[in-house]
Parts: structure tokens; C-alpha cells; sequence
């Protein structure tokens, strides 16, 4: 299989794109090396690494919303796994507009060029964003996503119908939606809290603690996303399907501090914040479709997780 990666340098793209050459499978990747919020530095890191280890891969920078970029690295390839975008919550809010032309915008564009270019399925990442606080929680992927908390998960619940509309006359060609929850592991962006809150603890640094510390979050390591991944472009059915990735087992904050010290050997000095805008609840996937359409269920615990993390933030000061 050749398939094109957008995003293919970021957090998450990294892995899947390694992941699918270490099975020899042909990758193309195309990234605009922006500097948020994935640092630009963490970018170029994954690029030399992966070119690195693999001298077949090929990567391109260009923009998912750039049409005549996108459609000759589109041309030939099998399928199209679409990673690229804006992450991030809060940083939403300040730029509604650049979240809403990258995310539902680049979606479309990167779905219409695959299927010009006869490309036999599109893969793209979406988020446990799109639940809100109103969905009953575990969240199914038929619940109800029609409060969305934030700009970023307005622009990805966006993405997600304009693909499952464009699938109205493609319906032949899996259209799968990937709702990410809450990925951490090696690469991860730099501020997001499990990275964050190892750096300052192994550096006898504060962390800051929002709320009581009773918020939950579906911690889901990377290596787990990664194999999730794999197995939608594998075995998604035809048509528009959205899947759960996630651990099926949320943590409270204090509970992943608690981890969190015993993983670094360390205590943890906190200091508490008011919960910032957009924040939900709560995040908790109910995984059993992607258990039983996929054949995917994730294997690493939180505590073993957490062990990769301290070991590449002590690797990498």
C-alpha cells in the first residue's frame, strides 16, 4: 500500500507513519512545518528521525487548504491518512477562524483530492472534543455531539459531518473518523500536561493543578493510537464510520499526579488554577466498536505509559 500522511511530522504522525513503514508499506508525508502548536523544533526532529531510518520516505511541505500543493502528492497513492490540523483547545479560542479554515476547510480539500485521484479509502484524525459535556458518558460514537465546548471542537464535529455529507456519493469508499482521547506518550506536544507536568517534576518545578483535581481525562498512549490507526485504514467498511481510541479507563488529574510522582521517584510540588474555558468534564471512551469492527483494544496501562514518557524527557532535556 502508498499511502500520503498529512501531518506526518507531528506527535501522532510520527508514530503512524513509522509504524507503517516498519511494515513496508510506502509513505508519502506532507506537513507545513507551522510552528503551532507543535513546535517547529519537534517537527524537524521527526523529520530527520524518520528520513533517518527510513531513506525511502518521502516528505513535503505544503498546507492541506493548498489544493494545487496537495493533488500531485495525492496523485498514486492508495489511501490517504489526514493527521494534519490544529490542535488544541484553548488556543481555539484565540484564532477561531485559522481552526476552522485548517480543520474543516483542509478536511474537505484532502477528501475531494482522494477521491479525484481514485485513492480506495480516507482516514482522518478527530477528537473526543466533539462530546462536550452534554453526552452521557462512556461516549458512543452514535451519542449525540451537538454542544461543542471550544472552537477546536466545533471545527473538528464540522470536519466530521462535511466528510460524512461528501460520503452521501462515495459511498463506496470508507470515510473513517478517528476521535482521538487524550494521547500522550514519547513526541508529545510539548505543553500538553503529561509531558509538562514530567519536565517539572523531574526538575523540582510547581505544577500547575486546575480545578480540584477531580477532572477525568481517557489517557491513551500513542503506541496504542498508532496500532488503532493501522487497523482502520486496515479494515474500516465503506461508507462513513466514526471510531472511539481511547483507553476505556479515565483518571483523575490527582490520580495521574500520584502516577505521575511515582514514575519520576519524585513528589510533586502543585499549584492550583481555576479550570480554563472550553475544558470538559470529563473524557471516557466507550471502545467496544472499534473492539468489535477493528479488532482493536489498547494494551499499555497508564503506569507503564507514563515510564516511555519519563524516559524520552530524560533523554531529551
Amino acid at each position: 500500500m502508498r499511502w500520503l500522511v498529512t501531518g506526518g511530522v507531528g506527535f501522532i504522525g510520527y508514530h503512524v507513519s513509522r509504524a507503517l513503514l516498519t511494515r513496508g508499506d510506502e509513505v508519502s508525508i506532507a506537513d507545513d512545518f507551522s510552528d503551532a502548536p507543535y513546535p517547529r523544533a519537534e517537527k524537524l526532529r521527526n523529520e530527520r528521525d524518520l528520513r533517518a531510518e527510513f531513506p525511502s520516505v518521502t516528505i513535503a511541505r505544503a498546507c492541506v487548504t493548498d489544493r494545487e500543493a496537495m493533488a500531485p502528492l495525492v496523485a498514486g497513492c492508495h489511501g490517504v491518512l489526514h493527521l494534519a490540523g490544529l490542535a488544541g483547545v484553548r488556543p481555539s479560542f484565540r484564532e477561531p477562524a485559522r481552526y476552522s479554515r485548517v480543520n474543516i476547510e483542509g478536511s474537505a480539500t484532502m477528501l475531494e483530492l482522494a477521491r479525484a485521484a481514485g485513492c480506495n479509502r480516507f482516514v482522518f484524525a478527530s477528537s473526543s472534543s466533539v462530546y462536550g459535556n452534554s453526552t452521557p458518558l462512556p461516549a458512543r460514537e452514535d451519542a449525540p455531539c451537538v454542544v461543542p465546548e471550544s472552537p477546536y471542537a466545533a471545527s473538528k464535529r464540522a470536519a466530521e459531518l462535511v466528510t460524512a455529507a461528501i460520503g452521501q456519493i462515495a459511498r463506496e469508499m470508507p470515510i473513517t473518523a478517528l476521535r482521538f482521547f487524550t494521547v500522550y506518550g514519547p513526541r508529545q506536544r510539548p505543553e500538553m500536561a503529561i509531558t509538562l507536568f514530567m519536565r517539572a517534576v523531574l526538575a523540582g518545578r510547581p505544577i500547575t493543578l486546575f480545578g480540584d483535581g477531580s477532572m477525568r481525562r481517557d489517557f491513551t498512549h500513542v503506541s496504542d493510537i498508532a496500532a488503532g490507526v493501522l487497523a482502520a485504514m486496515d479494515r474500516a467498511p465503506a461508507g462513513f464510520r466514526a471510531y472511539n481510541l481511547g483507553s476505556g479507563a479515565p483518571v483523575t488529574l490527582r490520580e495521574l499526579v500520584d502516577q505521575l510522582e511515582r514514575a519520576a521517584s519524585r513528589r510533586a510540588v502543585i499549584e492550583p488554577a481555576n479550570v480554563p474555558a472550553g475544558d470538559v468534564d470529563a473524557t471516557f471512551a466507550d471502545i467496544s466498536r472499534a473492539r468489535d469492527e477493528l479488532g482493536w483494544t489498547p494494551k499499555v496501562a497508564l503506569a507503564d505509559g507514563l515510564e516511555t514518557v519519563r524516559d524520552w524527557v530524560s533523554a531529551h532535556p
